[in-house]
């Protein structure tokens, strides 16, 4: 039955009612309803009525409550979900769920711990809302605290007040942390994956608390989201890692197999070279295109065939070395080789600017020491076949030159050797001669093919000795040390110039012919010469400076006539007083045979009056200004020595020996 007094009627306030729940109205704003009725006097009917309306719209307030809460936990959940498909970094997930987790349940904080395999213990991996730093960087031992209560059972565990639930195991590390940061209630769930708990997450309160099933619920579904993160991540990184080693494994691969081609182009072109009669520049440059370096090639001595020769120090050990091991080994950045014929060592090869060498690389590197050594052996061998015929030309030469110098001449030209040049002579004797043995002469003469290896020098066994003709035109010493640079260090052509490289010529091949023979070797060298008679004299000439040398008790050294002086005159045999005066006063004489000048009879006057310009001016009729003119000729023509004690000496023997010739 309707009231008939609306004011009194239930109507108004069931609107009210409707509108509270219509804007989310608080709880404690229902029971007002009620209350004013009650104040308006309403009468019971209407009360009752309210009550009723009032306890229906409760119920529905709490429905649209929990919907609410319900379409919050899963739109979490989904951004969860959403952030896992759309992020690859681990620990922006993690922080977004420990985050979520502590934002539904309304918690002061919230944290997740994972175990450490390598310590044996767990950690804080992410934290939210923590304001202690000895919580944050709190450790736990398998099985401590609520942590580990939850590890071992994998169920979630909680508790309102964690100090003084008896259920966990505590410790003083972990109490002093949950102290630090003022934690009371505090729930934690299992983080499983097939069935193997990886990890714990935590939401707490700093004040005492309950949590209900539907909290325990929801902490459980972002564990769960937490779990697949992990395992995600777990499986991108032995993705990444495989796919890394099957790049590692690519790359090995491509490597290989360019080594392997670059092998087998080596190959090709090292048989090529070989069957076109290339030389080892043409390999060492093949080779160095090859393999990206550089290559060197050096002789058993050390010096360059090819390349440049580069830094000496350990190469000997690290050429050892190679020769022991039967292939290339490492010296500092560079890679060595010894280029070997049996156990004879015919040189080196060394590789710079490629420090990491691959298997192949490496072995295409010692395939070219073979092939160098194949090279060397090859000119060697024509070397020594073209020198034995050669040989027998310088044994005719010295034998009878004058017999038929024009026959010896064509002869020469024939070989490929230009007798109508200016020539070295040198004589060569094992330092114990005369009397060696026949096998000391033999390998000395083995040592000068070796000496003269990649010249156009030719060497034969004479007598005792061994003799080389060396063209004298810069080119001709080969890897002794060219006569090039020793006669432009003499001071250029002429006859003193001529005799200081006769003098260094000698000394070097003195010390090549030792260490290629294994015995010390004494050396004589005659002048330039050419034609040949005077490539005969010459070595007459040479002849005498080895024999003056053994008299000097100089045996193992080497030596000209120029440089022996009035000594080899002496001792030497023959006594070639016309060479002597010739090599001594030569520039005073020619000059004053063009001249009409008188430097000779001049400086026989100057030492004969004792040094003195006075006497010796009165001695030639001649003002002491003429004197001092003439003797500053003198000193352009022999050199600054000129008046020194030792060269004195032998000048005033040569005006000697030439006033009493009579020339």
């Amino acid at each position: 039955m309707n009231d008939p007094c609306p004011e009194t009627g239930a109507a108004p306030a069931l609107r009210r009612l409707l509108d509270l729940l219509a804007s989310g109205a608080a709880t404690e704003d229902f029971a007002d309803v009620l209350a004013d009725a009650r104040r308006r006097g309403a009468p019971a009917a209407v009360l009752s009525e309210i009550d009723d309306a009032t306890w229906q719209a409760l119920r529905v307030h709490r429905t649209l409550r929990q919907h609410r809460r319900r379409e919050a936990e899963l739109t979490a959940l989904f951004d969860t979900a959403g952030d896992l498909a759309a992020s690859r970094d681990l620990d922006t997930v993690l922080q977004a769920i420990v985050r979520r987790a502590r934002l539904l349940l309304g918690t002061d904080t919230a944290y997740l711990t994972l175990p450490d395999e390598a310590a044996g213990d767990t950690y804080m991996r992410v934290t939210d809302g923590s304001v202690s730093v000895l919580f944050q960087t709190l450790r736990l031992s398998l099985g401590d605290g609520l942590g580990g209560l939850v590890a071992q059972t994998a169920r979630p565990y909680a508790t309102p007040d964690y100090r003084t639930d008896e259920r966990f195991h505590h410790t003083g590390t972990i109490d002093a942390g949950v102290l630090d940061e003022g934690l009371v209630a505090i729930i934690g769930v299992p983080l499983l994956l097939g069935g193997r708990v990886i990890g714990v997450l935590f939401a707490a309160d700093r004040s005492p608390r309950a949590f209900s099933p539907d909290e325990v619920a929801l902490l459980c579904s972002l564990a769960a989201h937490a779990a697949i993160a992990l395992d995600t991540a777990g499986s991108l990184a032995g993705t990444r890692a495989a796919l890394a080693e099957l790049n590692s494994a690519n790359e090995l691969i491509r490597a290989h197999s360019a080594a392997v081609q670059r092998a087998e182009q080596g190959h090709d072109r090292l048989t090529d070279l070989v069957l076109r009669g290339a030389e080892v520049p043409d390999v060492a440059a093949a080779v160095a295109a090859l393999l990206g370096g550089e290559i060197a090639v050096l002789d058993s001595e050390g010096d360059p065939l090819a390349g440049r020769a580069g830094p000496a120090e350990g190469l000997a050990e690290a050429v050892a070395a190679s020769r022991a091991e039967g292939r290339s080994v490492r010296h500092g950045e560079d890679w060595v080789c010894a280029v070997l014929a049996g156990q004879e060592p015919l040189g080196t090869l060394v590789l710079r600017g490629r420090p990491g060498l691959e298997d192949a690389d490496r072995r295409l590197f010692e395939r070219a020491s073979v092939v160098t050594a194949l090279l060397l052996l090859l000119r060697r061998s024509v070397a020594e076949t073209e020198n034995r015929v050669r040989g027998e030309l310088l044994a005719d030469l010295l034998t009878a030159a004058d017999r038929d110098p024009a026959g010896l001449t064509a002869r020469g030209r024939r070989l490929g050797v230009d007798l109508g040049r200016p020539h070295l002579v040198l004589v060569a004797e094992p330092a114990g001669a005369p009397g060696s043995a026949t096998t000391d002469r033999a390998r000395l003469a083995g040592a000068a093919g070796r000496y003269l290896f990649g010249s156009r020098g030719i060497s034969a066994e004479h007598g005792e000795a061994v003799v080389l003709l060396l063209p004298d035109d810069g080119s001709a010493t080969g890897p002794a040390g060219a006569a090039g640079p020793t006669r432009a260090a003499a001071g250029g052509a002429g006859a003193a110039g001529g005799a200081a490289v006769a003098q260094q010529v000698a000394e070097l091949a003195a010390e090549r012919l030792a260490r290629l023979a294994g015995f010390p070797v004494t050396v004589g060298v005659g002048r330039p010469a050419a034609g040949p008679v005077a490539l005969a004299s010459s070595y007459a000439e040479g002849l005498r400076c080895v024999r003056a040398l053994r008299v000097l008790g100089r045996a193992g050294d080497g030596a000209s006539a120029r440089a022996l002086g009035f000594l080899g005159v002496l001792l030497g045999d023959g006594h070639d007083v016309d060479g002597f005066v010739g090599a001594t006063l030569g520039p005073l004489l020619d000059y004053d045979a063009r001249r009409g000048t008188e430097l000779v009879r001049t400086l026989r006057a100057y030492f004969d009056c004792g040094g003195s310009l006075t006497r010796a001016k009165d001695e030639l009729h001649v003002h002491v200004n003429t004197v001092v003119q003439r003797l500053d000729r003198v000193e352009v023509l022999l050199g600054r020595d000129w008046n020194h004690p030792e060269r004195s000496l032998e000048l005033q023997l040569a005006l000697r020996l030439q006033l009493l010739a009579g020339t």
